[in-house]
């Protein structure tokens, strides 16, 4: 049996939530209290940082490395599109997330002067890639979806100025796992 090290409002946490729920696998939860970390999640993750997954003897802590090893672990459905091209793309993409989104969220999470107005200029750049056309759904949307929700419902953050992203969450939010963290959020937005 898979466990989840776990924190609610973790957006790290909820990419791997939502892979494990598109792929149907059952796990056991932890939940770690943040801001009271147990000093065995050293043990874990010697950084302390949480999500972990583990399953037998076997420990993985960081998001985007349990999030590959998910997919190859149960192929099935795909979240990395066939085309090693296209599948290098989707990484680059989560690799740059800190440059294209994360940064600037925190920035407005924490209150910095210009925060806001960085915020908006990466969604501003995401609204731009995501117009471009249709695109299958692949880590990637998992890998910055849980940011955009929180933008949007914890922060107060207006996504009205990029119509391509409110259409992007639009269609995501029919999805049961995304669904299932958009509840999440709204329940720690409340």
């Amino acid at each position: 049996m898979i466990t989840l090290y776990d924190a609610p409002r973790c957006p790290y946490c909820a990419r791997v939530r939502i892979v494990l729920a598109e792929k149907g696998v059952e796990y056991e939860t932890v939940e770690i209290d943040l801001a009271d970390r147990p000093e065995w999640i050293y043990e874990k993750n010697p950084l302390g940082k949480v999500p972990v997954l583990e399953e037998d003897d076997f420990i993985l802590p960081e998001s985007p490395v349990i999030m590959e090893y998910l997919e190859e672990r149960y192929p099935e459905p795909a979240l990395l599109p066939p085309d090693p091209a296209d599948r290098a793309l989707v990484r680059l993409l989560i690799f740059r997330f800190d440059t294209n989104l994360g940064d600037a969220y925190y920035s407005m999470r924490r209150g910095d002067e210009k925060g806001e107005e960085w915020l908006s200029h990466c969604i501003g750049r995401l609204d731009q890639y995501v117009a471009r056309g249709p695109r299958p759904y692949t880590l990637a949307d998992i890998a910055y979806l849980p940011w955009v929700l929180r933008a949007r419902d914890m922060l107060g953050f207006d996504l009205s100025p990029y119509p391509a992203i409110e259409s992007w969450l639009g269609e995501l939010l029919e999805r049961p796992a995304v669904a299932q963290e958009a509840g999440v959020v709204a329940a720690l937005a409340s």
